[in-house]
C-alpha cells in the first residue's frame, strides 16, 4: 500500500524509522545465502537472455537501413562485461526506492533488463540511437523507460548518485520522509581516470553516506588499450584513504575452489601479480599455450612452477580458459555476497571492484581492441544457436509460465513494492512577486543577493526549503547573513569550540542548518546543486538549491553544470564577482566568457541585473521556476561587487510603474533612459540604441548624456537577460519563416525597439566578451558596434581597466558616433 508524505517537517526517531522500514529490505533479504543450484540456473538463464538481447539491440541498430551512411555504433563488448552485475542488481538485490546510475556503454543491457521487467515495450528494442528511440546512453529525460541518472559524459554518472544521497540525507533530516533509500553507481574502471571522481571522493559532504554504493566494472580495458600494470590495488588504497569502504568481487566460485586445493595458493599469487596486459593476452590463447605461460611465471625459458603445475594437472587444456575467466564480476553468488557485505557498512560510502571480462560471452571476449567491435551476421546467428533462441523469436521475452518469467515478474513487483509517494509540490503562486524591500543608496548586486536571501528565510513554506551551497566562498560571496540566520548543515552536531568567544559569524554545523559548504571544487558544487535540484524526482521532497561561485570558475565546473541542465535539474546559482569590474583581483579572477555561456546553454535562464530590486524580482522568479517540474528552468545570475547608485533606476520606475517594470525585467530588459528626453530636437537619423547589461549601466547612461549634448538621442536599454531576448528573437524569426502566428513574447521586442526606431544603429557594451550581445544587430539588420572584454585582464583601478579593454564611457561615445556614420552610409 502506498503512503502519502506530509510536507510538514517530521523529525522524530519513530517517523524516521517508519521511512526506513518502508523502503529498506530486511537484514535477511540484504544478506542472502548462496543461491540454490536451481535458483542459480534460473538467474543464469536470465543473464544469458540479457546478453543476447543487448547484443542483438546493437547489431540491429547497425544493420537496419541507414540514410546517413554513418556508423550507428554501440558497444557490445562494454555492455557484455556488465551483464552479470546488472542481472544481480535488478533481479535480486535492488528494492523500491533504490536509485541507480548505469555505465554509459551498458545502455543496451539496461534496456534489455527493463524490457524483461515489463518497463519497456518490445518495439523500442529495435530503436537504439534512432530519433525518439533508445538513446545512445541512458537519459532520464529522453529514454522511454525509467532512468534515474543520465550518463554519457564519463565520470559524472559515477558521482551523481553520491551527491543525490547527500540531497536525500538533507531532505530526510529536515522533512522526515523521503522516497529514496540506496544510491548505486555502476561505472567502468576507465572512468576512474576522471578527476571529478576524486574531487568528489575526498569531499567531506560524502562522509557518513552509508547508502552510497559504487560498483566498478573492472574489465582492465579503456577505449584504445588495456589499462597498463595492476591499477586495482592503487585505486583501492586511494578510496580507502578517502574514508570509503572498499570491497572486491575478484574471483568466482570455480577459481576459489581450485585455490583451496594443494598448490592453489601459488596459482592465486600468479594471477594476482599478473599485469593487466598479460592477463588479457592469456585469454586470447589456446589451452596448451595458456598452460605453458601460466606455469612458467618467469618466462618460457625458465623452470615451471611445481605448485601451479600440480593444481592444474586435472584441468583439461580446453577448460583452462573457462577457469581463468571465472571472475567475481561474472559469478552471481560472489556478486550477491559482496553486495550484502556492502549493506552492512552504514558509516561511509562503499566501492566494490568487480573483476570482469570485456566482451564476456562473446567471440571477441578479452580482445584488446574490442571496444568498438561488432559481431558479424554469422557470429550473431552462432550466438543465437548457442543460446537456443528459436528462429523468429529473437526479440521475445521468456515464455509465460516459465521459471524465468516468474522470476522477472517477482523482481518487477519487488522493485515497486512499498514505493512511497512524493510530497505535494509547492505551488508557484505561493511565491510573491516582490518582497517590498528597501535598499541603501549605493549597493552591489552581490550585496543585494545576501540581503534578499536573509529575507527569503522568513517566507513560510518557502524559506525552510531553501538550501545554499558554496565551494569555500560563502563569506566572500555575501552569504554571511544567510548562514548566521539558518546555520551550516551537517548530518551530526559538531562540537562548538568557539563557545563563549565573541564572533561575527555563527558557523556551527548541525542537522538543522541550511547551508552546505564544500571544499574548493566547483565541479562538486555543480554536481551537488544538480542533485539538490532533482531532490523531488529522486527523494520526493522539493528543495530550492541556491549556489554561489566566483564567476570565472563556472568554467571549472562547466561539465557538471551541463550535466545538471541536461537532467532538467531545477537549481539557482550566482556567479560573483564577474568581469574586469573586479579590478584589483587581476586577470585570473576576471570572467569574460560566462555571459556567452548564459546565452548559449539550454535549460538555463541567465540574468545580469544591476539594481537590487532587479535581483529581488529575478530571485523570486527563479524560485517559481523550481516549482514547475515540467517546464521550469535553472537560473544563473551574473553579479558584481561594483556598487551602483540605486537612484539611477528611479526615472524608469516612475515612467513604467513597479509592476510593469518588474514584468519587463523578467521578460529580459527595459528602456532605462529615453534619449529624446535629453535630446528632444534630434532627427530620426540622430537616434542610437545603447544596449547594456549589468554593471555597465552607469557608463552607458553617462555616454548617453554626453551624446545628448551633441544633439544625439541615445536610448539606454538595459538587458537584464540577454538569453530571454535572444530566445524571443529566435522564436519570432522561426514563426515568421514557418508562417505561424507571431508568439506573444515578440511584443516585448517592439517595446524595446519600437517601429519608429527600427533603423537606429546599436552600440552594445558589456563587462564580458563583446560577441555575447552582437546578435542584436540581426533583429532589424542595422549597424551594430559591440564593445566588451576580449582579452585577459590585469590588476588596476576600474577606470583604468575599462579604458584598457575599451568599455569606458569615452569608448561608448566614440562607438555611438561611428555607428551613426555607418547608418548614414547605408
Amino acid at each position: 500500500m502506498q503512503r502519502k508524505i506530509s510536507t510538514t517537517a517530521k523529525n522524530s526517531s519513530k517517523q524516521q524509522k517508519q521511512v526506513r522500514s518502508a523502503a529498506t529490505p530486511s537484514a535477511m533479504e540484504l544478506r542472502p545465502a548462496p543461491l540454490e543450484a536451481d535458483e542459480y540456473q534460473v538467474l543464469d538463464s536470465i543473464q544469458r537472455r540479457v546478453l543476447w538481447l543487448s547484443t542483438l539491440i546493437v547489431h540491429h541498430a547497425n544493420t537496419r537501413p541507414n540514410a546517413d551512411d554513418l556508423k550507428v555504433g554501440g558497444h557490445q563488448a562494454s555492455s557484455a562485461s556488465m551483464v552479470s552485475i546488472l542481472t544481480a542488481l535488478y533481479f535480486h538485490y535492488l528494492h523500491a526506492g533504490d536509485r541507480v546510475s548505469i555505465k554509459p556503454h551498458a545502455s543496451p543491457a539496461y534496456h534489455a533488463i527493463q524490457y524483461l521487467l515489463g518497463n519497456l515495450d518490445q518495439h523500442y528494442l529495435q530503436t537504439l540511437r534512432e530519433f525518439k528511440g533508445l538513446q545512445a546512453y541512458p537519459s532520464r529525460t529522453k529514454d522511454p523507460d525509467p532512468v534515474d541518472f543520465s550518463t554519457g559524459s564519463v565520470g559524472l554518472g559515477a558521482v551523481a548518485p553520491a551527491f543525490a544521497a547527500v540531497a536525500q540525507r538533507y531532505a530526510q533530516q529536515h522533512f522526515g520522509e523521503v522516497t529514496a533509500q540506496r544510491f548505486v553507481a555502476v561505472i567502468g574502471d576507465a572512468e576512474l581516470d576522471e578527476g571529478n571522481i576524486w574531487e568528489a571522493a575526498i569531499d567531506e559532504t560524502l562522509h557518513g553516506a552509508g547508502n552510497v554504493l559504487i560498483i566498478v566494472d573492472l574489465n582492465r580495458q579503456s577505449l584504445d588499450r588495456v589499462v597498463p600494470g595492476i591499477r586495482a590495488r592503487q585505486l583501492k588504497n586511494l578510496f580507502a584513504a578517502a574514508g570509503w569502504h572498499t570491497l572486491e568481487a575478484k574471483y568466482g566460485r570455480l577459481l576459489e575452489k581450485v585455490f583451496a586445493q594443494p598448490g592453489g595458493a601459488a596459482l592465486r599469487q600468479r594471477i594476482d601479480e599478473m599485469s593487466n596486459e598479460e592477463y588479457q593476452s592469456l585469454l586470447r590463447r589456446q589451452g596448451a599455450d595458456m598452460r605453458a605461460r601460466l606455469t612458467h611465471p618467469g618466462g618460457l625459458d625458465q623452470p615451471a612452477d611445481a605448485d601451479i603445475c600440480k593444481v592444474l594437472q586435472d584441468v583439461p587444456d580446453e577448460n583452462l580458459k573457462e577457469l581463468l575467466a571465472n571472475l567475481g564480476g561474472h559469478d552471481l553468488n560472489t556478486l550477491l555476497d559482496v553486495f550484502a557485505q556492502a549493506d552492512q557498512r552504514h558509516d561511509a560510502p562503499t566501492i566494490v571492484f568487480a573483476y570482469t571480462i570485456k566482451g564476456w560471452g562473446l567471440p571477441f571476449a578479452g580482445d584488446a581492441m574490442n571496444h568498438s567491435m561488432h559481431l558479424s551476421g554469422e557470429q550473431v546467428r552462432e550466438l543465437q544457436r548457442a543460446m537456443n533462441i528459436p528462429e523468429g523469436a529473437e526479440w521475445e521475452a521468456f515464455a509465460s509460465g516459465s521459471a524465468e518469467a516468474a522470476w522477472c515478474r517477482q523482481s518487477a513487483e519487488r522493485l515497486s513494492r512499498g514505493q512511497l509517494q512524493p510530497a505535494p509540490l509547492i505551488p508557484a503562486e505561493k511565491i510573491p512577486g516582490s518582497l517590498d524591500m528597501s535598499f541603501p543608496g549605493k549597493l552591489s548586486t552581490q550585496e543585494a543577493l545576501g540581503r534578499i536571501l536573509t529575507r527569503l528565510a522568513t517566507l513560510e513554506g518557502i524559506g525552510e526549503r531553501i538550501v545554499t551551497a558554496a565551494p569555500d566562498v560563502a563569506i566572500s560571496t555575501h552569504l554571511i547573513g544567510w548562514v548566521n540566520k539558518t546555520g551550516v548543515f551537517s548530518p551530526t552536531m559538531h562540537p562548538d569550540y568557539q563557545d563563549g568567544i565573541q564572533r561575527t559569524l555563527r558557523w556551527q554545523p548541525n542537522p538543522q542548518g541550511q547551508h552546505i559548504e564544500l571544499g574548493i571544487s566547483e565541479m562538486n558544487l555543480f554536481m551537488l546543486l544538480g542533485q539538490l535540484g532533482l531532490s523531488y524526482e529522486h527523494s520526493g521532497q522539493l528543495l530550492f538549491p541556491i549556489g554561489t561561485v566566483y564567476d570565472p570558475f563556472i568554467c571549472r565546473g562547466l561539465d557538471a553544470l551541463i550535466y545538471g541542465l541536461y537532467n532538467h535539474s531545477k537549481m539557482i546559482f550566482a556567479g560573483t564577482p564577474s568581469g574586469v569590474s573586479l579590478s584589483p583581483e587581476g586577470g585570473a579572477h576576471q570572467s569574460t566568457v560566462t555571459a556567452s555561456l548564459g546565452v548559449e546553454l539550454p535549460e538555463l535562464n541567465y540574468y545580469e541585473p544591476v539594481f537590487a530590486h532587479e535581483v529581488e524580482w529575478i530571485l523570486l522568479e527563479a524560485l517559481r521556476e523550481c516549482c514547475d517540474r515540467d517546464e521550469g528552468r535553472s537560473t544563473y545570475l551574473r553579479l558584481s561587487t561594483k556598487k551602483i547608485d540605486q537612484q539611477l533606476l528611479e526615472e524608469a520606475l516612475q515612467r513604467l510603474g513597479e509592476e510593469r517594470l518588474r514584468q519587463h525585467v523578467l521578460a529580459g530588459g527595459y528602456r532605462l533612459l529615453e534619449g529624446r528626453d535629453l535630446a528632444p530636437e534630434a532627427n530620426e537619423d540622430e537616434v542610437i540604441q545603447i544596449v547594456t547589461t549589468g554593471v555597465m549601466v552607469p557608463e552607458a547612461l553617462a555616454a548617453a548624456r554626453i551624446l545628448a549634448r551633441e544633439g544625439i538621442a541615445a536610448n539606454v536599454i538595459h538587458l537584464t537577460s540577454p538569453r530571454k531576448i535572444f530566445s524571443t528573437y529566435n522564436g519570432f524569426r522561426r514563426s515568421q519563416s514557418q508562417g505561424q502566428t507571431e508568439p506573444a513574447s515578440a511584443a516585448h521586442l517592439r517595446t524595446l525597439f519600437p517601429r519608429s526606431e527600427r533603423l537606429a544603429p546599436i552600440v552594445t557594451v558589456q563587462d564580458a566578451s563583446a560577441h555575447s550581445l552582437a546578435f542584436l544587430s540581426g533583429i532589424h539588420g542595422v549597424p551594430c558596434i559591440s564593445l566588451g572584454v576580449d582579452e585577459f585582464g590585469q590588476s588596476g583601478s576600474m577606470s583604468e581597466l575599462y579604458q584598457a579593454v575599451g568599455i569606458s564611457t569615452d569608448d561608448i561615445v566614440a562607438a555611438g558616433y561611428t555607428a551613426l556614420d555607418l547608418a548614414q552610409e547605408r
